[in-house]
């Protein structure tokens, strides 16, 4: 079975932090015997049959997207610019469509299948929570829906809240079917040895640093680490001019296997404040599976996967104080990370997992549209 994967976003090197759930979705369906995975997208290394369809000056423009961010971080932040790029890329996607035989197309965002030629090979779209916004331009819902007609489509969002906003709008096209994406096996090994009690605590938050990404960290976080035993380690790269205070322990931009390694061990958990829109954030996952509880804010991403055994959700500062104090508590910081890393393996598994879930769309896909 031929199947063409488009992204818009690669890790360039085994250092690169972006995109790094793309790769890994990438390899685990290269794995798979009976697929054969043509790849266009940002130049970057990768392990296994892959072949790539990308054209020389392809690969230049989008590994100059990445350097600047990707194309969502250029429309919110130069949107007449990040139109243009936009554009450019919507082309470049078109052709890339044309010019390869396949069985089925596995478009990575919504917009990625807005230039799908009417082929009517069937298409598997998977979808992130950043990718809700598009569903407020009524423009993009018509050309969606242009390009779904005469095909046998499958949306997949990676967590089931999308589910019901996506039936929605393009029940009349496609079947939606939430597919949560997988989880390396080394974050399952990892075995936590957090501080006791009277020591230290290090709370860890990974993040890009945008002001929706931090949320209230900096106003709720001020009471509890500035000045205290507790430290916050921030990680993540600077993608807006925020000025941090300095009891916020800022590392940069870091790689899996730091945080693998050398955080979250001995991390007493992570906490992300984010008012970003959020599908199922990566790095909770990770967590969840490296035995750590979360303190997170009422999103409907983070309702879906935290609840009283994993960790706890906060609405207020107050409310924040007391759960921090709380899972400060050896015997429930342990108990609660048990419970994370169980539920992290129910409801995402490996990556191997994940390429298996979608491996059976495909499948079906070939059989209700004839092929």
């Amino acid at each position: 079975m031929r199947v063409l994967m488009t992204s818009t976003s690669y890790p360039s090197n085994i250092a690169d932090w972006r995109g790094i759930f793309i790769r890994n979705l990438v390899e685990a369906l290269a794995r798979r015997p009976d697929l054969k995975l043509a790849l266009w997208a940002p130049p970057g290394d990768c392990k296994g049959d892959v072949q790539r369809i990308s054209l020389p000056f392809e690969d230049r423009y989008l590994a100059e997207l990445m350097r600047q961010g990707g194309i969502a971080h250029m429309l919110r932040t130069h949107p007449g610019k990040g139109l243009l790029t936009a554009t450019r890329l919507l082309r470049g996607l078109g052709m890339a469509y044309r010019r390869t035989k396949i069985d089925v197309y596995h478009a990575n965002w919504l917009q990625s299948a807005i230039p799908l030629p009417r082929n009517g090979r069937p298409l598997l779209v998977t979808v992130l929570g950043s990718d809700m916004q598009l569903l407020r331009i009524p423009l993009v819902r018509t050309l969606l829906k242009r390009a779904f007609r005469g095909r046998s489509v499958v949306i997949c969002p990676n967590a089931e809240w999308m589910v019901e906003p996506l039936q929605a709008v393009f029940g009349q096209y496609a079947r939606i079917v939430a597919v949560p994406f997988g989880i390396e096996p080394r974050w399952f090994a990892i075995r936590r040895a957090p501080a006791p009690q009277d020591d230290a605590s290090d709370w860890l938050v990974v993040s890009r640093i945008t002001r929706g990404k931090l949320g209230s960290l900096v106003e709720w976080g001020e009471p509890l680490f500035n000045g205290s035993r507790r430290r916050l380690h921030l990680f993540g790269p600077m993608q807006e001019t925020v000025e941090l205070p300095a009891w916020i322990i800022q590392h940069g931009a870091t790689t899996p296997e730091v945080l693998c390694a050398e955080w979250f061990p001995r991390a007493t958990g992570l906490i992300t404040l984010s008012q970003h829109a959020e599908g199922r954030p990566q790095v909770m996952l990770e967590a969840m599976a490296s035995g750590l509880p979360i303190i997170a804010s009422r999103l409907p991403a983070h309702e879906n996967l935290i609840d009283e055994t994993t960790g706890r959700l906060v609405g207020d500062p107050d409310q924040f104080a007391r759960v921090v104090e709380e899972l400060e508590q050896p015997d429930l910081n342990l108990a609660l990370g048990i419970h994370a890393r169980d539920r992290a393996k129910s409801i995402a598994g490996t990556w191997d997992d994940c390429a298996e879930r979608f491996e059976a769309l495909y499948r079906q896909l070939l059989q209700e549209s004839g092929s």
